[in-house]
């Protein structure tokens, strides 16, 4: 299957770079390149793509306010956002998963790295890392300005689907929680996508925060000296 790739960068140059990336790839290709958020949602619900590489500082229409667009527009539930940006800072990255994102990378990434990203997007995983997801949710995620919305009780979920939705809160991947469970990856990936599914949560790091937000995990105090 191909996967379908919409571009957003108001730097033309960085944006026809990646174009041809991607597209001297077999299973990707652009079918789109917007210059400012505006247009980026525009083509976005012209195209449906299966992800959309997204800057943040953009002209207009930023690109976080254009990601929370996409992802609220129920015709493009399918649609990732994957975003890539020289801004590696914490609160954007806390912005980003709260408005929709699935992925966070830096412009210094290679482009192995890069291609990667917007498989792992498209398959349906948050690309954050294990130690990243950890801090990311315990410092932002979990703090009252940070909280989606959420079921009151996970009574919803079988204990099998909150036993994977707690491993994931621990930042495990798919193969390391199929490891400690002695199943499949394939079985994980299914009860994560039933315990999103029952959830409202549009992707695994919207799970992560409600696990800590229903109290399946919990948040641990932070350690002196650690600048929380």
């Amino acid at each position: 299957m191909t996967i379908r790739v919409l571009l957003a960068d108001d730097q033309a140059l960085l944006a026809g770079t990646f174009r041809l990336l991607i597209d001297s790839n077999d299973d990707m290709e652009v079918v789109g390149v917007a210059a400012d958020g505006r247009e980026a949602v525009e083509l976005a619900r012209a195209t449906t793509p299966d992800v959309v590489v997204m800057d943040i500082r953009m002209p207009g229409l930023d690109g976080l306010a254009a990601t929370r667009e996409i992802c609220q527009d129920e015709a493009l539930r399918g649609t990732r956002i994957l975003i890539l940006t020289t801004f590696e800072i914490d609160d954007y990255v806390a912005q980003a998963l709260r408005a929709g994102a699935s992925g966070f990378l830096g412009k210094g990434v290679g482009p192995e790295e890069l291609l990667d990203a917007i498989r792992t997007v498209a398959a349906g995983d948050t690309l954050l890392s294990p130690a990243a997801t950890r801090a990311l949710i315990t410092r932002y995620l979990a703090r009252p300005e940070g909280r989606i919305a959420a079921p009151e009780s996970l009574d919803v979920l079988t204990a099998r689907e909150r036993e994977v939705m707690a491993q994931a809160a621990e930042g495990l991947s798919n193969d390391e929680i199929a490891e400690r469970m002695h199943v499949s990856p394939l079985t994980v990936r299914t009860h994560v996508g039933r315990a999103m599914s029952k959830l409202g949560a549009r992707h695994r790091a919207q799970l992560v925060a409600m696990a800590y937000q229903s109290g399946l995990v919990r948040v641990d105090p932070p350690l002196p000296g650690d600048g929380r």
